[in-house]
């Protein structure tokens, strides 16, 4: 078995962190490809995994660091909204701790009888939501920071 069977694909994905009590970071997640370079995951699905830490490489200074999810208020990144027509659509605002609100659409896939925005937001395995902006970004919150949301 040689170390190339050994290795996990990996691309960097650049993203915008909001990091208590450090403020802005800017670097790149480390996020899974197949054998082909396409994404198995994204950013969202790497920061709501069960680990405690999740690795950023910093752009400035260029140095790898350990960030425990806790401390992550927001990420946000690049992505264009995707156009799913299984997805449960919902636009809301939502107030965070630190003063910053948010406009945008949840667009997810949910079971027909967890729809609701509440449901959504009260899913007890992500400690973070996704809501679409315009201009096909896309805000990772922390729930743990939220004050309120607002359908």
């Amino acid at each position: 078995m040689g170390q190339k069977s050994l290795k996990i694909n990996k691309t960097l994905q650049e993203v915008v962190m909001w990091v208590h009590p450090e403020g802005l970071v800017h670097g790149a997640l480390y996020v899974s490809v197949d054998n082909e370079a396409q994404p198995v995951e994204d950013p969202h699905s790497v920061v709501n995994n069960d680990w405690p830490f999740l690795v950023l490489r910093r752009r400035e200074p260029n140095e790898i660091r350990f960030y425990n999810r806790s401390s992550i208020i927001r990420i946000e990144y690049d992505q264009a909204r995707p156009n799913n027509p299984a997805a449960t659509k919902t636009s809301c605002r939502i107030l965070m701790m630190d003063g910053s609100v948010f406009d945008g659409e949840i667009n997810e896939e949910l079971p027909a009888e967890r729809a609701r925005l509440y449901d959504y937001l009260n899913q007890a395995n992500n400690r973070f939501l996704r809501l679409y902006l315009e201009d096909d970004r896309v805000c990772l919150l922390n729930k743990s920071y939220i004050i309120q949301v607002t359908p």
